[in-house]
């Protein structure tokens, strides 16, 4: 375990930095409510599932779904994507397990709808991307 982050495989240091720091900028760009900024963490080649069970297939379609959610039904919504597991796949292709709290704008968690997201990012010609995903909204648990 590093950092709170179950990690399972011989993953280097440098690639545990790089596949968070893609969780990270992801993040950044769902909370920033940028569209593109969001689909480059995607391969050109991708395929993710989005909490409403849509696949989307290509950085494109990421990009153009996402734009009218994020400014609108999504615009008031931010949150945090925590790392708690990596999975090694392959060389170079890695399973992050992510939990997602609902927060406010400041990064203070919220009562919400929580998210639990499997990404497969690997190593591509441009960098560490989401190869492949699936984002699942998860009711918290009764208090």
């Amino acid at each position: 375990m590093t950092d709170g982050i179950l990690v399972v495989g011989d993953i280097s240091a440098e690639t545990q930095a790089a596949v968070t720091g893609v969780v990270k900028a992801l993040e950044k760009a769902f909370n920033a409510k940028d569209p593109v900024g969001l689909s480059e963490q995607f391969a050109r080649r991708t395929s993710w599932s989005n909490a409403m069970g849509t696949r989307l297939d290509s950085r494109t379609a990421i990009a153009e779904s996402s734009a009218p959610a994020l400014k609108g039904f999504l615009r008031d919504s931010y949150a945090r994507y925590d790392v708690v597991k990596l999975l090694e796949i392959a060389p170079d292709t890695v399973a992050v397990n992510v939990a997602q709290t609902p927060t406010d704008s400041s990064g203070d968690p919220v009562e919400g709808v929580h998210g639990a997201a499997l990404y497969v990012i690997a190593r591509r010609e441009d960098g560490w991307k989401i190869v492949a995903g699936q984002n699942t909204a998860v009711e918290p648990p009764p208090a």
